[in-house]
């Protein structure tokens, strides 16, 4: 599968964006899907993920200002993010994680650019 992740940009502090991840072929319902970001010096660091069957998990740090969703019918993964502070800023990437018989195989996007301005 390949990803093209898209939707950054530069917000002021308090604002919002979304992010876009979409997926080619047409198996994506089978992946779990999660986002990531990295800031400058950081390790990557996860920031929510969502199951194939639409279950949620997030990071403490992002905890009820951001909201990941999926839509099958456009193999696309959403990470709406509300609330956004300097410490948001990140490049943040998407991972397609897909189980099989040898283990799972994970997929990652190019990266999008958040920048958030205090």
């Amino acid at each position: 599968v390949q990803l093209q992740a898209s939707g950054g940009g530069l917000v002021q502090a308090g604002g919002s964006l979304r992010l876009s991840c979409a997926a080619s072929g047409s198996t994506f319902s089978r992946y779990s899907m999660a986002w990531y970001r990295q800031a400058p010096g950081n390790q990557r660091e996860w920031v929510a993920s969502i199951s194939t069957g639409g279950s949620t998990n997030y990071a403490d740090s992002v905890k009820g200002r951001f909201t990941i969703s999926r839509d099958n019918a456009k193999n696309t993964v959403y990470l709406q993010m509300n609330g956004l502070k300097a410490e948001d800023t990140a490049v943040y990437y998407c991972k397609a994680v897909i189980a099989t018989m040898r283990g799972p195989l994970d997929y990652w996007g190019q990266g999008t650019l958040v920048t958030v301005s205090s």
